[in-house]
């Protein structure tokens, strides 16, 4: 009978499907990972004009999700996604070090995607003080790495491999740095830093692509390939390679949004 490596999530719902939970549990299933989550929220659109709207769930809930999976489970790795309070975070990190947690990967969901301004200051300074000492990666965009660092800007690669340095010194034991479009040129670059060595993965700006959910696609495919035993360079790698397919097949949902393609990493493989 086979047996599955189990993944959790700590994350929202995005009642649209595009990322949060959802985007999780579809990346997780197609990299071959039985997928578990902890709703910390729901968050609903507007039809009118897709305005989001976050409900969250009571911390009790949230813990007693996490009882349910850890006590009654287990996990290989684990993920963050939003976390909307610092009371959150702070559940999350005694979790961690409760249950002695292995293959720990932050996704510091700081900002909303086109902005550059942080959605719950206090939740932000939580997982900068708690949980980048407690991550075996962390995945920050160039806005989230410039808060975590302090630094002014975070947008060419020089400073992103400064801002590399700066949180692996914090206690992250490894970093990776999604450029992606907020870059100049013509290509996004993502840098890995495991405390000796940068590695540079760029890939040409896809213009028609639809990026709604990339960022938790990304860190969900490293936290299925450490699940599935895979080195840390080697999870991250074959994560770049998932969410490039999943962005270059992108489909448009409606007048407002579209969304990441899980499936096209299993489909056409590594283009």
């Amino acid at each position: 009978m086979d047996k599955l490596n189990r993944a959790l999530t700590i994350a929202g719902s995005d009642t649209s499907g595009g990322a949060g939970m959802q985007a999780d549990l579809k990346t997780f299933e197609e990299l071959g990972v039985y997928g578990m989550t902890a709703l910390t929220c729901i968050v609903t659109m507007t039809p009118a004009d897709w305005a989001h709207n976050v409900h969250p769930i009571g911390l009790d809930v949230v813990e007693e999700q996490l009882h349910t999976i850890l006590d009654g489970i287990g996990v290989n790795a684990m993920k963050t996604g939003m976390l909307g309070s610092a009371a959150l975070v702070e559940l999350v990190a005694n979790t961690i070090d409760k249950y002695k947690l292995q293959n720990v990967v932050i996704d510091p969901v700081m900002v909303c995607k086109g902005s550059t301004s942080v959605m719950v200051p206090e939740a932000a300074e939580a997982i900068k003080e708690l949980l980048v000492k407690r991550c075996d990666i962390i995945t920050p965009n160039t806005v989230e790495a410039a808060y975590l660092t302090g630094m002014a800007k975070v947008e060419t690669i020089d400073e992103i491999k400064e801002a590399a340095k700066i949180i692996y010194d914090m206690g992250a034991k490894n970093v990776v740095i999604k450029g992606g479009e907020r870059m100049d040129g013509a290509y996004a670059v993502d840098v890995f830093y495991d405390g000796k060595n940068f590695k540079e993965m760029a890939i040409k700006k896809l213009a028609e692509a639809y990026n709604h959910g990339a960022g938790c696609t990304y860190s969900a495919a490293i936290t299925a390939g450490l699940a599935n035993g895979l080195t840390m360079e080697a999870a991250v790698a074959q994560a770049k390679d998932f969410i490039t397919a999943a962005l270059k097949h992108s489909f448009v949902l409606n007048s407002f949004s579209g969304a990441t393609n899980h499936t096209a990493y299993k489909k056409y493989g590594k283009e």
